[in-house]
């Protein structure tokens, strides 16, 4: 296979630190979308996609990690060691979960095949050199860039038939595993053609306008050939979206764009959509509505549009409408989370933090894996005035998670409410460190070590943590000359 080939040029335990490398540039990246309720569903999603075909993993059984980056380019790329990326305009494209499942099942097949692996096996360098390129290339990818692959071979300047001719390959074999990752997780495949034709048609009616996907991802008529052909031989299978998928994308929308112009384009959007028939792309239009409300400081008229979205959940499917959903949905860590961010707004009556605590209570115990709901805990009991609970389960929340940037911050927090100077600066290292700002952080450990409340325990911690971060701004200052 073309993803087996010069794999001793690249061990997949380099390839996996180069992507956790410029995971950490991209996470310092003002347009990467650190939204909980948008992370979960895509990982969920992305996760549930590579369950299907477990082999996937590949000999070191990566754990793949699935994020999104504010963008108006219809775009994904993937990384090295599992890192796949989805542009917000490419969501808000995608018209069914089929079709966000045939972008994400394309790049995991990239990973799965180790493109990036080979592609960067042939150029036979110190791995420093690639590992600046890729970084320069991913964060270049919100431009047009697809797996660094295109940015790094003009940097090491190869041909440039020798480029098309790999990507193609590339292309074609990714296409032939998403394929089967759509099936075997149960996807419409046809989605993959549905949304690659919809793409397609639109840069032949805008030629100025040609999609990034397809700049990055030739489609080819051999390529589409082959897709529909996998097609017929597949039975056709019909799968309703779920409720998150409408959710995450009124997220999406309202995200993309928070100026003040962004945010009323948001709100004519979702009250058109409030028209459409469908239950969940209304009960969606009054939760991206209900953002926007909080975005503007009226957390009532949020909870009047929350309340409008239940309703509307409430209600049975319309006559002759197709709905594999019971009248009423299980409960919703989407919708839960909305309702505690209204519960948690600034402008709430004093009596709400109680009320908040009493509901971010129950929805961690309900929402156990839900990362978000777990820092709403924290912001609640913050809020209802109990800093050291707060803080001992902000301790036990980085013990488990620790490359969680939110939890640390929320853990300063509470350690400045307190008074502890030395520990909150300590945690906002760690904040930054975790988010590629490796500066800001050795900024934050020097005014940890000159607190007056600094110990012989925290001064050793600062130092040890230092000399790592100073090494690790070496490394990084020597990989971009």
């Amino acid at each position: 296979m073309l993803g087996d080939t010069e794999r001793q040029d690249l061990s997949p335990l380099m390839e996996r630190k180069l992507g956790e490398e410029i995971m950490r540039d991209i996470r310092g990246d003002p347009d990467y979308l650190d939204d909980a309720p948008i992370l979960e569903y895509l990982n969920n999603f992305g996760g549930a996609l590579v369950a299907a075909r477990p082999e996937v993993r590949g000999e070191t059984s990566f754990d793949f990690f699935f994020f999104a980056v504010r963008d108006k380019q219809l775009n994904a790329f993937a990384l090295p060691g599992g890192f796949i990326a989805v542009h917000s305009a490419l969501m808000l494209a995608a018209q069914s979960e089929a079709e966000l499942a045939s972008v994400l099942s394309h790049e995991i097949g990239h990973v799965a095949q180790r493109h990036i692996a080979r592609m960067l096996g042939q150029q036979r360098q110190d791995a420093l050199i690639p590992l600046a390129a890729l970084v320069l290339a991913a964060l270049a990818s919100r431009a047009g860039g697809d797996a660094a692959i295109g940015v790094f071979s003009a940097g090491q300047g190869l041909q440039i038939q020798r480029q098309l001719n790999f990507g193609r390959d590339a292309e074609r074999e990714a296409d032939r595993i998403g394929f089967q990752i759509m099936g075997e997780a149960g996807f419409d495949t046809s989605g993959m053609v549905a949304f690659f034709g919809r793409m397609q048609s639109a840069s032949r009616s805008y030629s100025d306008l040609t999609p990034a996907y397809l700049q990055t991802h030739p489609l080819t008529t051999e390529r589409i050939a082959d897709i529909q052909a996998r097609i017929r031989e597949q039975p056709y299978k019909q799968r309703a979206d779920s409720l998150d998928f409408q959710l995450v994308r009124a997220r999406a929308r309202v995200l993309q764009d928070e100026s003040g112009q962004g945010l009323a384009d948001a709100e004519m959007f979702f009250k058109i959509q409030l028209e459409q028939p469908g239950r969940f792309q209304q009960a969606a239009a009054q939760y991206g509505l209900a953002m926007i409300a909080l975005k503007k400081g009226d957390p009532r008229q949020a909870q009047v549009r929350f309340d409008a979205a239940r309703d509307v959940l409430g209600k049975p499917p319309a006559a002759g409408t197709f709905s594999a959903a019971p009248p009423t949905p299980a409960p919703n860590a989407i919708l839960t989370g909305m309702e505690l961010d209204i519960r948690l707004a600034p402008n709430q009556p004093a009596a709400m933090a109680q009320r908040a605590l009493r509901e971010a209570d129950a929805a961690r115990l309900r929402f156990p894996l839900s990362r978000g709901i777990a820092q709403q805990y924290a912001d609640a009991l913050l809020g209802a005035g109990k800093v050291e609970e707060a803080t001992r389960y902000l301790r036990d929340q980085v013990q488990l998670y620790r490359d969680e940037p939110k939890l640390h911050q929320l853990l300063a927090k509470t350690y400045a409410a307190q008074g502890k100077i030395a520990l909150q600066h300590m945690a906002l290292a760690e904040s930054y460190a975790l988010s590629g700002a490796s500066l800001a952080a050795l900024d934050q450990l020097d005014l940890a070590r000159k607190a007056s409340d600094a110990g012989f325990y925290e001064m050793a911690v600062i130092d040890a943590r230092e000399r790592e971060l100073q090494e690790r701004r070496r490394e990084q200052l020597k990989e971009k000359k």
